[in-house]
């Protein structure tokens, strides 16, 4: 054996909340987790500010990953994440994305701290040259109990498993919605044919 460790993986060691395998909604804990953030509005296939606001984040979580590697503990950067929301619930049934609110996320190992964030994103704009660099910031997420489930398929096609949890799991287990949607993306809508994309869709919930 060499003896060298693998590096962490968050989609290995919280299986449950990156590789789930229900295909219909179930409860969950959601633990306190530690991201990299940047918020926004506006639908992300057309407003430069959520292209921007991505490349951004992958420019800081590369930063993290390669500094932490230096230090001896390396980590495999997470994979994209948003919490969306609006005022007006009805922008999301009726697709209207210039109105949608968002926050995209990457997730980061516990041992990473805000001051590490601070010193990344310095780094990174230094190197990259990227304006939205300087709108990172590191978020504290627990999300506590939750409504979770696995999407396969196109993110438009999320609408008739998002009318299930609203019309039918909710009211059937006795749950109201709490804080803001969130969607995990384990698949590259680049390199993915849509009806094959992956997502988890998690909804935060407490009683009624």
């Amino acid at each position: 054996m060499s003896g060298v460790m693998s590096p962490y993986d968050v989609k290995r060691e919280r299986k449950e909340l990156y590789a789930p395998k229900n295909r219909e909604w179930a409860l969950l804990e959601v633990p306190a987790q530690e991201f990299i953030a940047v918020s926004g509005k506006g639908n992300p296939n057309t407003v430069p500010e959520y292209a921007r606001a991505v490349e951004a984040l992958y420019a800081v979580a590369y930063t993290l990953k390669f500094a932490s590697k230096r230090s001896g503990r390396d980590f495999v950067v997470g994979p994209l994440e948003g919490l969306w929301w609006s005022p007006n619930p009805e922008v999301f049934t009726a697709r209207a994305k210039d109105e949608w609110l968002w926050r995209m996320l990457i997730s980061l190992p516990e041992w990473l701290t805000a001051r590490d964030v601070e010193k990344a994103a310095g780094a990174a704009l230094a190197k990259k040259k990227l304006p939205a660099i300087e709108l990172v910031e590191h978020d504290t997420l627990h999300e506590g109990t939750c409504a979770q489930v696995l999407h396969v398929g196109s993110y438009d096609d999320e609408t008739p498993i998002m009318t299930a949890l609203h019309e039918r799991y909710l009211p059937a287990n006795d749950l109201t919605e709490r804080d803001r949607h969130h969607e995990i993306y384990l698949g590259d809508p680049r390199k993915t044919a849509p009806e094959k994309l992956k997502t988890v869709l998690r909804q935060p919930v407490s009683p009624r």
